[in-house]
């Protein structure tokens, strides 16, 4: 039975060498497969085609690949792609590529739902129902590789974790993934080219700068004010901004790379003149970039984007205190494939 096989990407090199070796083969053939697993991609081991029938039997007969199938594809006006993922279990993820003329982006899902309760993000309102398997979140990669290479001629160039689920509430997992991805073993991606997205963990957020990881690291705030924060991402009263403060000031102490803040105006929320004085003195705290993001409706009357005059005034003050700040339009809206609009509605 399929439930009993141990997947075979949960093995590492050395334990597929030690397999073949145990086994009365020769350790080089593990070697062999974790390259067809991982470099190549195989989804089968009959794909496998440089190694032996009965090898390949052999492996059938003891383990699975619990591989992704890209389930479904739409595609945006704007040449955005959304794949729906569909998982061994039968759950479905989405995962999006974001090509613009010089470089195409994976935005990638490391839960299946989410665990915290954003109310402007339709993930969020999804059941959080499992974390991500390393291998699974290096497929969803992979895949959006081969389509950046298919529809865009040029291969991925960067990667976000800025889909569905909280990067930092499956730890493990996403950096193991990490690991992957810039391996010579894997995709061999540079780490700069890697942007982790959270919502706020303090404790994460300071593991991370322990274990000294090279990638970015973004922070979706859309406010700094603490009771409005609160009111749009209830977690927050457990993740308070002075938390998250000291949390970041002890990244930047350890990794000496800059945060960026990722930041939503809405009407009537955070258009106001003490939200964005609230924002430059935060931004005050530890080197930063801030990304204002254009809302994507979800169809929550609360929630309506601001007007560009705010969004002209957010940023007059942020320059002016030479804060850099970009705004950063967003990609795929037709097809529902923008930021906080991910939630499986095929």
């Amino acid at each position: 039975m399929k439930e009993n096989k141990k997947d075979i990407r949960a093995l590492s090199r050395e334990e597929l060498r030690n397999f073949f070796q145990e086994i009365g083969d020769k350790a080089f053939r593990g070697n062999q497969v974790y390259e067809w697993l991982w470099q190549k991609g195989a989804h089968h081991f009959n794909d496998m085609t440089s190694i032996s029938k009965t090898t390949r039997d052999l492996l059938n007969a003891n383990f699975v690949i619990n591989h992704i199938e890209v389930d479904s594809i739409q595609k945006s006006e704007d040449g955005t792609i959304k794949n729906a993922v569909k998982l061994f279990d039968g759950l479905i993820v989405e995962s999006v590529l974001i090509p613009t003329s010089k470089r195409t982006t994976a935005c990638v899902s490391t839960q299946v739902g989410c665990s915290l309760d954003c109310k402007f993000c339709a993930t969020a309102r999804l059941k959080n129902m499992r974390n991500l398997k390393p291998d699974e979140i290096y497929d969803q990669v992979k895949a959006i590789d081969q389509e950046s290479r298919l529809y865009h001629n040029k291969p991925l160039s960067n990667i976000v974790f800025m889909g569905m689920g909280e990067p930092l509430m499956n730890y493990n997992n996403v950096l193991k993934s990490i690991d992957k991805i810039t391996s010579e073993e894997g995709l061999a991606m540079s780490p700069k080219r890697i942007t982790v997205s959270t919502s706020g963990v303090p404790k994460m957020i300071r593991k991370l700068a322990d274990d000294e990881v090279k990638f970015n690291l973004a922070v979706s705030l859309h406010s700094a004010i603490q009771e409005t924060r609160e009111q749009i991402m209830p977690f927050a009263n457990k993740f308070t901004l002075p938390d998250l403060k000291d949390a970041l000031q002890y990244w930047y102490e350890k990794t000496n790379r800059r945060i960026t803040y990722e930041y939503v105006i809405w009407e009537g929320i955070n258009d106001a003149r003490e939200d964005i004085i609230a924002l430059v003195n935060y931004c005050k705290y530890v080197p930063c970039k801030v990304n204002l993001i254009e809302y994507n409706s979800i169809g929550d009357p609360a929630f309506k984007q601001a007007s560009g005059q705010v969004t002209n005034a957010y940023i007059a003050a942020l320059e002016k205190n030479r804060i850099p700040v970009t705004v950063r339009r967003s990609r795929g809206k037709d097809i529902d494939a923008a930021c906080g609009q991910l939630a499986n509605k095929q």
